[in-house]
This record gives C-alpha cells, sequence and structure tokens, in this order.
C-alpha cells in the first residue's frame, strides 16, 4: 500500500486528537452533538458507499445493520458492563475505553455476520429484487427488536453511559474512510469496480462477482454495526423506530447527492445533509418540507451528484451515448 495515505491518515488523525482537546471546550452541547451525527453519518455513507457507488449494487437495508451493531454495543456496555470493567480491572478511563470499544467491534462484527446471512442467499440477485430483499431484511430486523424484551422491545433501550466523544467520532470516522479507500485502491479493489462497470463482463473474465458483492456487503455491514454503536452511545436511548425504512434512505440520498462512488463527494454531502436539517429548525412545522424541496431540487439540478466533480480528475468524462470520447 502506498505511503502517502498512511501520512494522511497520521496526519488527519493527529488533527482529530488535537481538536478533541479543544473543539468541547469551545463550543456548546447542541453543536457538539450535531458533530457526532456527522461523524456518524461520515461512517453510514462512506460504507454504504462501498456497495452501491463502488461495486454497482442497491442496498435499502443498512439501517438494519446499524441497528444490529448499535443494540448489541448498548447492550454490552449497559448490561454486561459492570462485570467487565471488574474483570480488567476497575472502572478508570483505560477500562471504559477498552469496554466501549470492546463494543462497538463486537457490535460491528455481529452486524457483518448479518450481513453475510443475507448477502449469500440474495446477492445473487440484481437490481430493483436486491433493494426489495435487502430493505425486507431492514424490516425484519426492526420487527425482531421489537420482539425482544432483553434490550426493551418497543420501549426502546437506555444506554447507561454516554461514551461517545468527539475523539471517538472522528477517529473511527477516519478509519472508515481509510479502509474504504484503500481497499477500493488495492489490486483486489480493482474487482469492485468491475463489478460496478459491467457484471456479465467481469464474469466474463473470471471474476467471481458474488464474492465481491458479499464482500462489499459483510464490510459495509460491518462500519453500520460501528457506526450503530457510536449512535446508541452518543443518544443514550434506543428505540426500533430509529432505524426504520426512512433512515436507510436517508443514508442512500447522502450516497446519491454526493455522487455514486465519490467518496470525497459522499463525506461533504453527509456533512451538508446533515446540517441543513438543524438549519432550519426555526421554520418549525414546515421545517422538513423546505428540506425535502431541497433535496429535489439539488436531485433536478445534479442528478449524477453534487460533488461528482471531485472524483477521479484524471478519468475522461462519458458522452451522453455512454462512448469514452
Amino acid at each position: 500500500m502506498p505511503h502517502r495515505p498512511k501520512t494522511t491518515l497520521l496526519l488527519v488523525w493527529l488533527a482529530v486528537c488535537l481538536l478533541s482537546v479543544v473543539v468541547p471546550r469551545t463550543i456548546n452541547q447542541y453543536y457538539l452533538f450535531i458533530l457526532y451525527d456527522i461523524g456518524i453519518n461520515i461512517i453510514l455513507a462512506v460504507s454504504l458507499n462501498l456497495i452501491n457507488g463502488h461495486t454497482g449494487q442497491f442496498s435499502l437495508g443498512h439501517a438494519g445493520f446499524m441497528a444490529v451493531g448499535g443494540y448489541t454495543s448498548a447492550y454490552i456496555t449497559t448490561t454486561l458492563g459492570p462485570q467487565l470493567l471488574a474483570a480488567i480491572g476497575g472502572p478508570n478511563p483505560f477500562s471504559h475505553g477498552l469496554l466501549f470499544l470492546s463494543s462497538l467491534v463486537f457490535g460491528g462484527l455481529l452486524a457483518a455476520l448479518a450481513g453475510l446471512l443475507v448477502g449469500l442467499p440474495s446477492l445473487r440477485l440484481r437490481g430493483d429484487y436486491l433493494a426489495i430483499v435487502t430493505l425486507g431484511f431492514g424490516e425484519i430486523i426492526r420487527v425482531v427488536i421489537q420482539s425482544m424484551d432483553a434490550i426493551g422491545g418497543a420501549r426502546g433501550f437506555s444506554v447507561a453511559k454516554t461514551y461517545t466523544d468527539f475523539f471517538w467520532t472522528f477517529t473511527l470516522a477516519t478509519f472508515t474512510v481509510y479502509c474504504i479507500v484503500a481497499l477500493v485502491r488495492s489490486s483486489y479493489g480493482r474487482g469492485f469496480i468491475a463489478v460496478h462497470d459491467d457484471e456479465i463482463a467481469a464474469e466474463a473474465m473470471g471474476i467471481n462477482t458474488t464474492q465481491y458483492k458479499v464482500t462489499a456487503f459483510v464490510t459495509g455491514a460491518f462500519f453500520a454495526g460501528i457506526a450503530g454503536g457510536l449512535y446508541g452511545h452518543s443518544k443514550g436511548f434506543l428505540t426500533p423506530g430509529g432505524f426504520d425504512f426512512m433512515k436507510s434512505i436517508e443514508i442512500v440520498v447522502i450516497v446519491i447527492l454526493g455522487g455514486m462512488g465519490n467518496t470525497l463527494g459522499v463525506i461533504l454531502a453527509a456533512i451538508l445533509l446533515t446540517i441543513l436539517p438543524e438549519s432550519l429548525r426555526w421554520m418549525q412545522q414546515y421545517r422538513m418540507i423546505v428540506y425535502s424541496l431541497m433535496l429535489v431540487i439539488l436531485m433536478l439540478t445534479r442528478p449524477q451528484g453534487l460533488f461528482s466533480w471531485s472524483w477521479n480528475p484524471k478519468r475522461k468524462p462519458i458522452n451522453p451515448k455512454g462512448t469514452v470520447p
């Protein structure tokens, strides 16, 4: 792997460490939680972009993976937390951090397992059929959570401690972006682009397209599970309604508006579409109407994505007939 991406990762992480000391002391809690939402949405959008953008599939079940990771992580820290803290040296900053990170990783792994279970039988499908299957999976997860009393069911689940802070949110967002970009730019990652460009041609060249689609699905689900854990430990309370169909649509809109396959554009869209609804709160009941109208206008005026210009400037544009000039 090239040295430059690793250097960029280190510099960005050092900036995150510095800002994690400065930012919480200079802004109020309201704006701080908006920053947390921005970081969480970046993780969700970049991970979904691997599936929908780089691999060319169409998943509508990302909120389901987020729910699996969120509830798993919250259950570990809330229900099993006291015993685990006692086992690793008692409550102190290091043990709390280790507990939180372990719960996020475990929640991500369980979400990845869910992605594997739904991906193996369904990713032989394409287009609208795949979208319907993933949509059904997300709804199944939500209904199952509603019937599980151990995690509160329809009443919701209270998280004992809100571990999410600026450092954890943007460290994990930086790590997610780095992993996805490094994966796509690797020699193995060329297979994702091949599946996206022409699945039939890729199969004719001997590429196992199902394997690449499952890999993208499992990787995206893992990071969605981590985002769910951050979300749960930010809000302090989880309900099944927070992971419904509209949440999946919200993430898909970010990916489409940022530009399919455009990592930088998706990050910028995640920032924009997190801040925009909050900036319209002064409109009260008309806020979501204006927000939806603005999305429609953006989709009509920039169907290729609001930030599509920022991806791969060396690539020649495609003319309307579909051939490269």
